[in-house]
């Protein structure tokens, strides 16, 4: 099923921007979408089932599966730090339409995302139970954000020699 969804012909890891070389993760990836982690010619491919598992770093493309709002107010900007600058995370919600309970819709992941300093670029139906809205740092501050990750990696401390 995850080879095409909606009705625009393009087979959905194309519809996604999953490319070849991508540092990718997918977290909470449901069953009917497994195929999407083995799609491409990935430099590396992570799954988990929370975000919170995630062990990659600037991560080309990250796809979160969720079905409840509260839980993106501690993934979205969990996710953006691990992103590139130019990288995307999917959020993917179950449609009305499937009948499974959720309280996430478009509007929740958007008004979650702008908080972030992330934009929505793409709405894509990913199958007939999810969609999926795309997020990226606006270009506007992804400046500010690699300027504040590259401080913060500079004012970690270094590990003490005598405990190594």
């Amino acid at each position: 099923m995850a080879a095409q969804a909606g009705y625009s012909g393009t087979p959905l890891p194309g519809k996604l921007g999953l490319k070849d070389g991508q540092a990718v993760a997918f977290v909470g990836l449901p069953e009917s979408q497994e195929s999407l982690a083995a799609s491409r010619d990935f430099a590396s491919v992570e799954t988990v089932g929370e975000y919170s598992e995630l062990q990659g770093q600037d991560l080309d493309y990250i796809h979160l599966f969720a079905d409840r709002a509260g839980a993106l107010d501690a993934a979205i900007p969990a996710l953006r730090n691990r992103i590139r600058i130019d990288g995307m995370i999917w959020v993917s919600w179950p449609k009305k339409a499937s009948r499974v309970p959720t309280d996430v819709t478009e509007d929740v992941i958007r008004n979650r995302a702008l908080r972030d300093v992330l934009v929505d670029v793409k709405v894509c139906a990913v199958d007939d139970i999810w969609s999926g809205l795309k997020l990226m740092i606006r270009k506007e501050h992804r400046a500010a954000v690699a300027a504040a990750r590259e401080q913060a990696r500079d004012s970690k401390p270094l590990p003490d020699a005598g405990s190594a």
